[in-house]
């Protein structure tokens, strides 16, 4: 291949590189092929500096709360109970420390006299017995009555009273409600010197006895507070029993325990 058409290729292929921007063969800085080339976008804007903001001027000394001044609430030490069974019976009635008056504003107090051959004592009045500020009231006490009529004796010879004089939300309290209340059951025992003790239900079994009331069923149980010991015997509640009439079977298995004169 010669002639005047490969001068003029030659012209072609030179005027090709020169387009490309390659005019000598050889340059003389070693040009790095394997480098990438630097992007074409934007270089970011630097971000704006926020300014701390300032903190607010201190107020003036007269209105700043100093701690020395604030007042911090005593912790209230145990409840101290009356020892004298009138002064018991009015603090019962009226005073707001009692354990167990937290519940409501109506309470419903204990009915008979210091040293009764039976105390019939519950945990808190039932619903039917806040409402008419009675003990047993109702369909539950006419059970009652008929129970201890069997017993030969009736609800006026007994002290009838229950632990706490208020119902708490739900017929259940807490630890440190039941802790308070624990107290107050050994001091009320105490002061009222029963003969006996018929614990009513299951909450006051637990408390007094510390026994589930089917453990109890036919026993007779020993109570200790303040100074002594009192036989007791324990039965479901009457509510209860209206309601579970195949539990008065146990009711009579303990009630028998009072009727033998023992």
């Amino acid at each position: 291949m010669g002639g005047q058409k490969s001068v003029l290729l030659a012209e072609s292929i030179c005027d090709w590189w020169s387009l490309a921007g390659v005019d000598a063969l050889v340059g003389e800085t070693p040009a790095g092929w394997l480098v990438a080339p630097p992007a074409n976008d934007p270089a970011p804007k630097p971000r704006p500096v926020i300014a701390a903001e300032a903190e607010p001027p201190p107020l003036p000394a007269a209105l700043q709360r100093r701690v020395a001044d604030e007042e911090v609430p005593a912790a209230k030490g145990p409840v101290a109970f009356p020892d004298d069974w009138d002064g018991f019976q009015s603090w019962l009635a009226d005073h707001p420390d009692v354990p167990g008056s937290q519940w409501d504003a109506r309470r419903v107090l204990p009915v008979g006299a210091r040293g009764a051959p039976l105390m019939l004592l519950t945990a808190w009045p039932e619903i039917d017995d806040q409402r008419d500020g009675e003990l047993f009231s109702g369909a539950a006490g006419k059970l009652l009555d008929a129970m201890l009529q069997a017993i030969g004796t009736t609800r006026a010879d007994c002290y009838l009273a229950s632990l706490a004089v208020t119902r708490p939300p739900g017929g259940r309290c807490d630890a440190r409600d039941a802790g308070e209340l624990e107290r107050l059951l050994s001091h009320h025992l105490k002061l009222a010197g029963p003969g006996k003790l018929l614990l009513i239900g299951s909450d006051i079994v637990r408390m007094a006895a510390n026994l589930a009331l089917p453990d109890a069923r036919g026993r007779l149980l020993d109570v200790n507070h303040s100074g002594g010991r009192v036989a007791a015997a324990a039965i479901a509640h009457p509510a209860m029993l209206l309601t579970r009439p195949a539990h008065k079977a146990a009711a009579w298995d303990s009630l028998k325990l009072f009727n033998r004169g023992r």
